[in-house]
């Protein structure tokens, strides 16, 4: 890993030394089930020629540099130093022992034509033991699974899966992305609160410690980014993010904003740009993969319903209007339906008014893929929490926002849910990335004045 030194978490236009992206990159993802396979077998079909990154900004986004008209906006992978598709490995673990093949034909995501361009480089993937608790996932029973005498062996344990991934494959870096299953709703406690206490829970087998977290104590410990794409209570606890400053690594979550939160964040803002109320927001989800079959226990669909509720208010600003969203209602619901699979549908029913506070309606019934949704957003994240760390961006990076349906930022940051403006906070540190660039690339290639940076 390469050193790395505190920025500002808002320095948005001054450019910082940032290592180029030589070797290879491991990502490794606790949760190999339908976003895991979908995002590996996407990025293995593009390799092959057999589709396209859509919808994945660090592939097919553009942004401005502030150049002439004439030359227009220039694609971000061409500006900005991140790794490559071809540097990519990939790894991880999970409660079930099949291949990446096998789950992908269980996920029942990508279609077999594309299966079967790739079945080979799926099937030579397969998962390390995971870390699992049945009190956090109780709708799962894993079978491929570790054991220990303490939870501090399992992260031991982990670390040690880490660093012989990174050995045998002969990886430059790596970054690892929570795709598992929600764990149940958990609130900080004192275990939580400082290092030691952390620490001492592991020895402890304290049971307010869940999987998602010996796998995030394990990643800063090996000096890799963790990402958290799901609502688990997981890298904001106060010491994971003294540990993350600590070693200076980037963290980023919490759970990826794919379907209905994303119209969300995507409406709620013209609302409130047009000045109109919203009396009621009423969303209702059906899904049958093997989220859905988790979120069916109540306590792992609390923490999925409370990181989708967070966005709406926080954007409307009720305090700042109230005679427009004080009395707003707002209701989620998410259903287990086994016959859509990974198809998931989402219904919103939004009561509205205007003019003298005549009522209208709006009606969205948004028939997505779950999965096809995530699997650009791992993408993105892992390139970007690569490129954080190349750039000594440490601790929560709040310029992800974008991703998330309930962000992560360092104290002092306000978080941020109108989609529009995340994504002016993503370009903006990605231009400080790219004005970086052409220096980094004298840099390095000068010893010289590489000698004199330090």
């Amino acid at each position: 890993m390469y050193k790395q030194s505190e920025v500002p978490h808002n320095a948005a236009n001054t450019p910082t030394p940032v290592a180029p992206p030589e070797g290879r990159l491991g990502v490794l993802i606790p949760g190999m089930g339908a976003v895991a396979t979908t995002f590996i077998g996407g990025v293995l079909a593009i390799r092959r020629g057999l589709g396209k990154p859509i919808g994945a900004l660090s592939q097919m986004g553009t942004l401005s540099m502030d150049r002439a008209p004439s030359e227009g906006d220039r694609l971000i992978r061409d500006v900005v130093p991140l790794a490559r598709l071809d540097d990519l490995v990939f790894g991880g673990w999970d409660i079930f022992d099949d291949d990446m093949y096998a789950a992908a034909v269980d996920a029942g995501v990508l279609a077999q034509p594309t299966l079967d361009g790739i079945r080979s480089d799926l099937q030579a993937i397969r998962p390390m033991p995971a870390v699992f608790d049945r009190r956090y996932v109780n709708r799962l029973d894993g079978r491929h699974t570790k054991s220990g005498r303490t939870k501090m062996d399992l992260a031991d344990q982990v670390r040690r899966d880490i660093q012989a991934f990174k050995a045998a494959n002969g990886l430059a870096r790596m970054v690892m992305i929570w795709c598992g299953s929600t764990e149940s709703y958990s609130q900080p406690g004192p275990v939580h609160q400082t290092i030691s206490s952390f620490e001492a829970g592991l020895k402890a087998d304290d049971p307010g410690i869940a999987p998602s977290m010996i796998y995030a104590y394990a990643a800063i410990q090996e000096g890799l980014p963790f990402v958290n794409g799901a609502p688990n209570l997981t890298e904001e606890v106060p010491a994971l993010q003294a540990m993350a400053q600590q070693h200076q690594v980037p963290l980023s979550g919490k759970d990826f904003k794919t379907g209905q939160t994303m119209i969300k964040t995507v409406l709620a803002p013209a609302f409130r740009a047009r000045l109109l109320g919203v009396a009621g927001w009423f969303s209702t989800n059906i899904l049958g993969n093997r989220d859905g079959e988790v979120l069916d226990d109540p306590q792992a669909l609390k923490a999925k319903e409370i990181s989708k509720l967070g966005a709406l208010e926080h954007i409307l600003q009720p305090e700042l209007f109230p005679d427009l969203y004080a009395d707003l209602h707002h209701s989620v619901k998410i259903n287990y339906y086994p016959p859509r699979g990974d198809n998931k549908e989402g219904w919103d029913n939004i009561d509205i008014f205007g003019w003298l506070g005549y009522p209208m309606q709006v009606k969205i019934n948004f028939l997505c893929r779950d999965s096809i949704l995530a699997a650009p957003l791992v993408l993105d994240v892992a390139l970007f929490m690569d490129l954080a760390a190349r750039s000594g961006w440490h601790s929560p990076q709040d310029w992800l926002s974008f991703y998330y349906k309930s962000p992560v930022t360092p104290a002092g940051v306000s978080v941020e849910h109108d989609l529009f403006k995340q994504r002016e906070r993503l370009n903006a540190r990605l231009k400080q990335a790219a004005q970086a660039a052409v220096r980094n690339t004298e840099m390095y290639a000068n010893p010289k004045k590489r000698r004199l940076s330090k």
